[in-house]
């Protein structure tokens, strides 16, 4: 019997749904905000799809994407969804350079632990209300995006979608805490050129917005402590419930229950904090599902047409003609900029799967184990690609996740509770040309150079 190859037009879908979930919010907005016209998208262009596959006995594919990857994915965004936003922290503090610093760094290093977008719904209210009473607030918004919304996520599998998925697809829950150097540099940089910009704005404030500033003060307050419980039992069960602890969870023949124990334990937490989380605290935070819906119904439709594509990724990586670090790098980075960061990491390393040497250690299943040899460095490989490449793409995605509005869920939050607030945003393009190309582009360049080669 002929072995099947995937066609390049059964990537069709794919492309349409993420060109939709780009233009979309740009020439449909109204349209496009309505949960349900996402599902509708989704529905139209999954359903053919799954057909497809099925009918070319492609269906344990199918049931790998959405029981495999999809539902672990959307449940444990869900946990950290709930769970910070039963969270509040309030207050107004002096508007100085020093104090909104602290904002930023608490924030890059609490978007490691509760995740990008529970970082920035914890820290986003409160500092727009300590800035309240300033003329010139704007940068604080844009380098928020950058440093919380995204960057400071590197660490750990919990702090972007991304990183979660290449987790699942073999990467140790520590493994990620060897981008540290490339955390830790681009921190430096954001958070420190913030400081300078920022002193330079408060320099230029009308002493009568200073002297109010100083006036309308009230201590900060953090509401909801007991989801600080919870949230450790997210990062537990995501560090320690894996078939490297539970051996069990991989065969064959497990019971559903210990397949998905994860899955459970973390419906248990959303359970737990929905049920003693005090109403108010959910008010004060503007809680609502309608976000967390979203992102369910459009990555229904993003996992179910992505299986084609990963296939034929794996199939033709050779002839793509990627083959070092920094190409990945950028490669990811420039599709997350304008895409979704989630499934174009995951594209990438289906690139990077389809590689000879990681199909050449995938065939000799030697998994974790295998060594590649790069410029006669031996590297190893992790999540079934070369660990080099697997740096590239991670920092690629979440970085560069932060060039537009579009390209990391939590980028559009921030800028819609910035604007709700009464400060203007720059438009779509304004972001990248007034902060992205002149502010972001060369940290990223200094990060490529310094690490990725």
């Amino acid at each position: 019997m002929e072995e099947f190859v995937m066609p390049l037009w059964a990537l069709i879908p794919f492309g349409i749904m993420l060109l939709t979930i780009a233009i979309g919010p740009l020439v449909a907005e109204h349209w496009w905000e309505h949960n349900v016209n996402k599902l509708i998208v989704s529905f139209v262009l999954g359903v053919p799809t799954a057909i497809f596959l099925i009918r070319h006995d492609l269906a344990d594919t199918l049931e790998h994407q959405l029981i495999g990857d999809y539902l672990p994915f959307i449940i444990l965004l869900g946990s950290l969804y709930v769970i910070t936003g039963g969270i509040h922290l309030s207050g107004d503090i002096k508007a100085k350079p020093s104090i909104n610093t602290l904002f930023l760094g608490m924030g890059y290093v609490l978007a490691s632990i509760m995740g990008t977008t529970g970082a920035s719904m914890l820290l986003i209210r409160p500092l727009i209300t300590t800035n309240a009473q300033r003329k010139y607030k704007v940068h604080t918004v844009l380098f928020f995006i950058a440093a919380v919304a995204n960057c400071g996520g590197l660490l750990t599998p919990l702090g972007d979608p991304p990183l979660f998925l290449l987790y699942m697809r073999g990467a140790h829950f520590t493994w990620f805490l060897n981008l540290l150097p490339e955390w830790a540099l681009t921190g430096f940089i954001l958070i420190g050129l913030y400081y300078l910009i920022d002193r330079y704005y408060y320099k230029k404030e009308h002493w009568v917005n200073i002297s109010a500033d100083t006036r309308e003060i009230t201590s900060l307050r953090l509401g909801g402590t007991i989801n600080l419980i919870y949230l450790l039992g997210v990062m537990l069960s995501v560090a320690f419930i894996n078939q490297e602890f539970i051996p069990q969870m991989g065969e064959e023949n497990a019971p559903i229950w210990l397949t998905h124990l994860r899955e459970i334990v973390l419906l248990s937490l959303i359970g737990l904090s929905l049920y003693t989380t005090k109403k108010k605290v959910r008010e004060l935070n503007k809680f609502s599902w309608s976000p967390i819906i979203e992102v369910a119904v459009v990555f229904l439709g993003i996992f179910t047409t992505m299986a084609p594509a990963l296939i034929y990724l794996e199939t033709n990586a050779a002839s793509f003609g990627l083959s070092e670090p920094w190409q990945f790098y950028y490669s990811t980075g420039a599709l997350s900029s304008f895409l979704d960061n989630t499934p174009t990491a995951l594209a990438f390393h289906g690139v990077a799967s389809g590689l000879p040497e990681s199909v050449a250690a995938a065939s000799a299943n030697l998994g974790n184990n295998a060594i590649f040899t790069y410029n006669g460095v031996d590297i190893p490989f992790v999540a079934g690609i070369p660990e080099i490449l697997l740096k590239a793409i991670s920092i690629g995605a979440v970085f560069f996740g932060s060039m537009t509005y579009i390209g990391n869920g939590p980028n559009f939050m921030v800028k819609a509770i910035a604007e709700e607030s009464g400060i203007k945003m720059p438009s779509f393009f304004g972001y990248i040309f007034k902060f992205s190309l002149i502010i972001l582009l060369p940290t990223y360049i200094i990060v490529q150079l310094i690490f990725i080669h």
